[in-house]
């Protein structure tokens, strides 16, 4: 079955405003260059990861099986099988035991648990001595020899890690901690990664949910476990999914990473040395803070107490508010909840408590059962926010800036209050983090606030002394005729260039080079920001009969799912499939565009919260990425469709994470979550590996602590968390392949994939080419990184 096919619309940065039938937003300054080609090209100008050869030794039932890296400058040209460039002399115990020259795989049939290997790149058909080069910002090992390294004793290797202590919240409420979200980087320069493992306590909330929460603490261990440093973010910093986003990167190319995250008063770094702390430095509250009076002992949760004092004060000042005075709300609170006016404004102490008492006994109730405001307690909707950067080696606070844009609220201007569910603090504290080339050279982090309404995305560089915001988009606020009873999901925002993005993002973003000039976009969901800062597009299209508004035009919308690669390699450059929860109010369930133009390629209604999307290389006989998401059984767009929309199956694998496992470069499915033990699935169903012992994370979204290719050749492996968090798990694919790829972490968009990956709903990370069972090698990009 072929699915319907249609034109998008696509809001346009010289277009705003007007819809741009069936075509892609004009260019940025400078001219459109295209959508990326196809053939070798290397990525000129990127700096990326000086690695080491990522030597690993496994014992299995064939011997000790051996993968290692080949790096992005020892890429040479393509074969049939695989990409050209060195090869490799395998040894054990100081004898040179084989070569290698089509994969980076070896088994030693004869090795023990003792053996110890090391592999070296051959040169005019002798290993390598150590010649190295430099590319300007670091320097580069070339032929040089890896480090020896015993077999692991199975395909795992166990990280320890650092349990943080129980705790007890304000209101007597006990929690443990488990380990959750984890990222990768060079911390200390060594070429080899550390880990960087988020600690989510046992009552860590959705933004959505009322209540106090542990802290959350960032740390970095040693791939055997030496703990480098911890980041307690403090009473001041809430515990969920949507709130604290950790990009690690090297954004200065000192060859050292650095850590970006939200802080706030109260943020500390403990140093450790041989598993002892030895020294704890907060951030430098920034001098207008300081002379305000903050100190790190400030404590802005909010109690049940401290918002009912809180709404008070917001109502006995509802005369002060601009929209108030401007006409834009209701003069008055009894002509914004629909009752007889009562009061003088303003309002006086006493007159603001009775309104207070009825909104939350009363109005609240009466607009859904489910607000319970009189326990509303554990926010923090005031207080400074702050961003810092963490020195990778040591954890060292090297600057802290104010947050941008500031809450500015409790959610009041950001829709909170305005549907049925009175949700403080639930719109305007969603943050999306992530990194991106935009200059085609040096990295910039990119940190996102709000998507359902307001919606603002800030771009950072890091110089090794200072934090500077090299640009902002700000959709500006969504106007409501009542923030009491109103729908501003949907609603442009007031910005003339940005209106259009507001309840476009999604619950992650991407970037990457989407119009083939070499530099990275933000795809920022139904939108997308070109690389100085403009908008690109933001798609919409006509709503279909049985819809909210049938012909009327809609943003595509919010979703919680978004994949980004080059999915059809049939057609030039990328494509991005994603699935949208506006249900009536969105044009398509399920939907494949260019993501170069915006345009829908195809895509199906469904009517409904199309929750979860998924695509991968899961039927090896068909050309292209396979994509599905979970539309209802039966209609238009379900089951599992190819990567032009022709439905192979009615059925379709799982959608919570992927992994590239297998040696013939398909994809498999990680499925498993809550307290299901995780498994490696294969296209057909086939389990082809239980993860016994350990579990996912986030409740039903079942995703792993990451996934990425972080040891041996270019297959990923998969982070897991143990049962007890006593360990964090690598997993290591020993299925010998034929296949010689370099590091997926020398590709530019798959390096700055795996960095986002920890944000809000973790999504899996894609490389900037079309990679799978039937890839062309003669149309991957040879890249440029350490050059």
């Amino acid at each position: 079955m072929r699915l319907h096919r249609t034109t998008a619309c696509a809001v346009a940065a010289a277009t705003v405003g007007a819809l741009a039938l069936g075509s892609a937003a004009t260019a940025a300054p400078g001219g459109h260059h295209g959508p990326p080609g196809h053939g070798h090209d290397r990525h000129e100008g990127v700096v990326l990861e000086d690695l080491d050869r990522g030597l690993v030794a496994a014992s299995t039932s064939e011997g000790v099986f051996l993968s290692w890296r080949l790096l992005g400058d020892e890429v040479t040209g393509s074969t049939e099988t695989g990409m050209a460039g060195t090869g490799f002399a395998v040894y054990r115990d100081g004898r040179q035991i084989g070569t290698v020259t089509d994969s980076t795989n070896y088994v030693d049939a004869d090795g023990e648990a003792t053996s110890r290997y090391v592999v070296a790149p051959l040169r005019d058909s002798h290993p390598g001595k150590g010649e190295s080069k430099g590319n300007g910002k670091s320097h580069v090992r070339w032929g040089e020899r890896s480090e020896a390294v015993v077999p692991l004793a199975d395909d795992h290797l166990d990280i320890p890690l650092n349990t943080p202590d129980d705790g007890v919240t304000p209101v007597g409420e006990e929690y443990t901690y488990a380990a959750n979200d984890a990222s990768v980087a060079d911390l200390t320069g060594d070429g080899t990664y550390e880990v960087i493992v988020q600690w989510s306590p046992s009552n860590a909330k959705d933004v959505s949910q009322k209540g106090y929460t542990g802290r959350e603490y960032l740390d970095a261990y040693t791939l055997d476990g030496e703990q480098l440093w911890r980041i307690d973010l403090g009473v001041n910093i809430r515990a969920g999914a949507h709130y604290t986003q950790f990009p690690v990167y090297d954004f200065d190319g000192d060859g050292r990473a650095e850590v970006m995250v939200k802080t706030a008063p109260g943020t500390k770094v403990t140093t450790y040395r041989d598993g002892e702390p030895t020294r704890e430095r907060y951030v430098t509250i920034p001098q207008d803070d300081r002379e305000a009076g903050v100190t790190h002992a400030d404590d802005y949760r909010y109690s049940a107490a401290d918002y009912y004092e809180h709404v008070v004060e917001m109502f006995r000042d509802w005369t002060d508010y601009p929209e108030v005075t401007s006409g834009e709300w209701p003069a008055t609170l009894e002509e914004a909840f629909g009752i007889e006016p009562q009061y003088d404004y303003p309002l006086s102490d006493a007159d603001a408590r009775e309104l207070a008492d009825y909104f939350m006994d009363v109005y609240a109730p009466e607009r859904s059962g489910r607000n319970d405001l009189r326990t509303f307690e554990g926010f923090v909707i005031s207080g400074p926010e702050y961003l810092s950067v963490f020195d990778g080696r040591s954890g060292r606070p090297m600057d802290t800036v104010d947050y941008e844009p500031a809450r500015f609220d409790d959610g009041l201007r950001w829709g909170d209050y305005a549907m049925s569910r009175i949700e403080p603090g639930n719109r305007v504290d969603r943050f999306l983090a992530g990194v991106a080339y935009l200059d085609g050279e040096t990295p910039s982090a990119v940190f996102a606030r709000g998507y359902y309404t307001r919606s603002t995305i800030a771009t950072y560089d890091w110089d090794g002394e200072s934090l500077t915001q090299r640009w902002l988009v700000d959709s500006g606020w969504t106007p409501m005729s009542n923030p009491f009873n109103d729908s501003p999901h949907g609603v442009p925002g007031t910005d003339p260039e940005f209106g259009s993005i507001t309840t476009q993002g999604f619950h992650s973003m991407s970037a990457a080079d989407v119009d083939g000039d070499g530099k990275q976009e933000i795809v920022y969901g139904s939108a997308t920001i070109d690389d100085d800062g403009s908008l690109l597009y933001s798609s919409f299209d006509e709503l279909p009969e049985g819809s909210a508004n049938p012909g009327a035009q809609a943003g595509l919308g919010h979703g919680d799912a978004m994949h980004v690669t080059d999915i059809d390699p049939a057609r030039p450059g990328l494509e991005i499939w994603t699935c949208h929860e506006g249900g009536a109010w969105a044009p398509y369930g399920t939907a494949m565009r260019d993501a170069a133009t915006g345009e829908v390629l195809f895509g199906a209604y469904s009517g409904r919260d199309t929750g979860r999307c998924m695509i991968g290389d899961v039927d090896t006989d068909v050309p292209g990425i396979e994509v599905w998401g979970s539309m209802p059984g039966g209609s238009d767009g379900s089951g599992t469709l190819s990567a032009t929309g022709e439905r192979l199956s009615a059925s379709t694998p799982g959608t919570n994470a992927s992994v590239r496992w297998a040696a013939d470069g398909s994809t498999q499915i990680i499925d498993g979550s809550g307290d299901a033990t995780p498994r490696i699935v294969a296209g057909d169903g086939s389990v082809l590996k239980t993860l016994d012992g350990t579990r996912t994370n986030n409740g039903t979204k079942g995703n792993p602590s990451l996934v990425a290719d972080v040891l041996g050749d270019w297959r990923e492996e998969v982070l897991v968390r143990t049962e007890d968090s006593s360990a964090l798990r690598v997993y290591l694919s020993t299925e010998v392949t034929d296949t010689k790829m370099y590091t997926l972490m020398h590709d530019p968009q798959y390096r700055v994939e795996v960095a986002r990956q920890q944000t809000s709903y973790n999504q899996p990370s894609y490389p900037g080419f079309y990679l799978a069972s039937d890839t062309d090698w003669s149309q991957v990009p040879i890249p440029g990184a350490a050059q």
